[in-house]
């Protein structure tokens, strides 16, 4: 009778699991090389062989839910105005793609709809809410008229309350809290490991998104907690690298080509 060890495979299944390439993850597209957060940037993201897009989205006057990071158009634009203050018509006049060469004049902010358009089967994207939670019975109806799956689409923010709310109506979606580490003037790190573990317990967030230099130890004791670790934002391979060996989940980067092949 031939011999069976079930235990084996379960090791072993685990230990190719933690070797296994991170996701890698365009940030705001392909933003090294084209403008960021526009529909040339995410099309150009899966030419150079992303896993999955990350965009930056906010709620216009209109209730219209647009792609750009911030709160208002002036530093990609040229003029100014407030998202939150403008309908979704006023947004597309302007152009937000001259600023990083003349081959992308013209082109214009564009919707959740569009964006989740480019998505090819079996790509994800992450949807940074740079807003309030007032956003969330937006996005729910958008990601009802998309024809994604639940794996295909992400949240992440670095509001608690926006985490949680989600989470509360989507809960076959997962979602990320972002959240940034700097030590205090005692050399220690802040927030607290406790805090961060407490937090995506109270908000039933899936894991955590956090910038890559954290404390390697805390990164380890956050996925031996049964959490996902992802991080942002690299774009050399010698990191990207290390961050693979420590078992990371995704890697955010402008240079999803470059990142693609140190893995």
């Amino acid at each position: 009778m031939k011999k069976t060890f079930p235990y084996l495979s379960l090791i072993m299944s685990t230990l190719s699991f933690s070797h296994a390439a991170p996701l890698v993850v365009a940030h705001r597209g392909a933003s090294h090389d084209a403008p960021e957060n526009t529909l040339p940037a995410f099309e150009l993201a899966w030419q150079k062989g992303a896993d999955a897009i990350e965009g930056d989205f906010l709620l216009t006057k209109d209730n219209q839910i647009v792609c750009i990071h911030d709160k208002q158009t002036g530093r990609l634009a040229g003029r100014k105005l407030v998202v939150k203050d403008s309908t979704l018509a006023q947004l597309r006049e302007l152009d937000v793609g001259s600023w990083k060469h003349e081959k992308f004049k013209g082109t214009r902010i564009p919707t959740i709809a569009e964006v989740f358009s480019t998505i090819p089967e079996g790509k994800q994207i992450f949807v940074e809410v740079k807003c309030g939670k007032e956003i969330i019975p937006h996005l729910v109806k958008e990601i009802g008229k998309s024809k994604l799956m639940a794996e295909q689409i992400v949240l992440i923010c670095f509001g608690q309350e926006v985490v949680k709310a989600f989470k509360q109506a989507m809960p076959k979606n997962k979602a990320y809290w972002l959240c940034s580490f700097k030590q205090n003037e005692e050399g220690l790190w802040e927030p607290s490991l406790e805090t961060v573990l407490a937090t995506l317990k109270e908000t039933k967030a899936d894991g955590l998104d956090s910038h890559h230099g954290i404390p390697r130890a805390a990164a380890r004791k956050i996925m031996n907690a049964g959490y996902e670790w992802h991080a942002w934002t690299v774009n050399d391979g010698a990191t990207a690298k290390k961050l693979k060996a420590l078992g990371i989940h995704s890697i955010t980067t402008d240079r999803p080509s470059l990142i693609r092949s140190s893995l």
